[in-house]
């Protein structure tokens, strides 16, 4: 009996011994692995400047892990990054600080026709349960051997600006490269993106191969971007989600804001076939959502700060003109009965994939429309007494002037 219970304790012993070996197996690999997510965190894309204006911007990145984010912020100057502890900012909703892959920090009061600069960092978050974290490594931009990041808030005293307009890209990166290759910081104010990007939004990894992330190669760290969506960016799974990417001062795709003497309408003209049409497959409303802008509209050039712009500018991507489509149609009998006599400068449009200027027709529109090829750009120069726009081509060649 002695000797049987000796043999069950000798089995327990082992088979307690074998567990713990187990057990603390299980935790070494269990923290290698975690070791492994923390150190795999990356900045996948951006950060780019978004819904800059006078008093405030939103910068926006994207990780390749789930993080908490934040930024800093210090005043321009040539002092390291590093000289004293900067202010920062976090992505908070409801007062709870947002764990995610895309990360959108809004920094408010800012002090406008200001250069500010700035740094970006996202902790990965490895376990989030009740209030307990499990935080892993950080990833950020560098400003140790490179010069930090930087912005200008939006100026409405400002004298002159300049600005550069692409659209039709459809996913050509090299022609995005050669279009916008002169667009720097301090010389380009901002930038427009007048739709047709890509030819669908299928996915994110579209959104930002297709032409984001080239963008922030060259400039959209610092250069504003602002966005005027495409009928073909109403297309695909990621069409819904996409705006997320792209913060706006009005939290819609249409949106308005003043830089200088230049007041800025973006419009959405949606889709260009009626919304019964099959391919959009019974997911188009785009008629009710122009009507929803046109009452906006409304509003919009009733404001001081629309009514004091030297110049009024107005940016859709499908035409009002030219065309008897029901897009076209609905544009032209919402929008531009609201935009006639209001002194409107030139109206910056796309999606015919050829270059065309429609001088004025007082009984339909009394401004001229601008539409620009799919290959080449607009770089406009507006000043208190001149408004210059010239269409490059991919090889910098001015082929058209006009001058307001």
């Amino acid at each position: 009996m002695n000797f049987i219970c000796f043999r069950l304790n000798s089995v327990t012993c082992k088979i307690m011994n074998k567990t713990k070996v187990s057990l603390l197996v299980v935790l070494l690999l269990f923290f290698i692995s975690l070791s492994g997510i923390a150190q795999e965190l990356h900045i996948t894309h951006g950060p780019y400047i978004q819904a800059l204006g006078e008093n405030e911007v939103t910068v926006v990145w994207t990780t390749d892990s789930n993080a908490v984010s934040w930024v800093e912020v210090a005043p321009a100057g040539d002092d390291s990054f590093y000289a004293s502890e900067r202010p920062k900012y976090y992505e908070t909703s409801n007062g709870n600080r947002i764990v995610g892959k895309l990360h959108k920090i809004k920094i408010l009061d800012l002090k406008k026709g200001t250069e500010y600069r700035y740094r970006i960092f996202s902790q990965a978050v490895l376990s989030y349960e009740g209030h307990r974290v499990l935080y892993g490594n950080i990833a950020s931009s560098n400003v140790y051997s490179k010069k930090p990041l930087r912005f200008c808030t939006l100026d409405d005293d400002k004298k002159s600006i300049s600005f550069l307009m692409l659209n039709d890209i459809h996913s050509r990166v090299d022609d995005l490269k050669n279009l916008s290759q002169k667009v720097k910081y301090g010389t380009t104010d901002l930038v427009f993106f007048n739709g047709d990007m890509v030819s669908s939004m299928n996915d994110e990894t579209q959104f930002f191969s297709g032409f984001m992330d080239e963008s922030v190669n060259m400039f959209a760290g610092e250069v504003p971007v602002y966005f005027c969506r495409g009928n073909h960016e109403t297309r695909g799974k990621f069409s819904v989600a996409f705006p997320e990417y792209y913060p706006t001062n009005t939290g819609k795709l249409y949106y308005s804001f003043r830089q200088g003497p230049v007041f800025f309408i973006v419009l959405d003209g949606g889709e260009d076939k009626p919304d019964s049409d099959i391919e959009y497959s019974g997911l188009a409303q785009f008629d009710a959502y122009r009507t929803e802008q046109q009452k906006w509209l409304k509003e919009v050039v009733q404001s001081e700060a629309f009514t004091t712009a030297r110049h009024k500018v107005v940016l859709i991507h499908i035409p009002p003109v030219g065309s008897s489509w029901h897009g076209p149609a609905d544009i032209r009998n919402k929008f531009l009965p609201v935009l006639n006599g209001q002194g409107i400068t030139a109206m910056l449009c796309g999606h015919l994939h050829r270059y065309e200027y429609v001088k004025p027709e007082p009984e339909v529109h009394d401004f001229p429309i601008i539409i620009n090829a799919h290959n080449t750009s607009l770089e406009v120069e507006a000043g208190l007494d001149n408004f210059t726009v010239i269409q490059k081509s991919t090889g910098g060649e001015a082929l058209q002037k006009l001058t307001f």
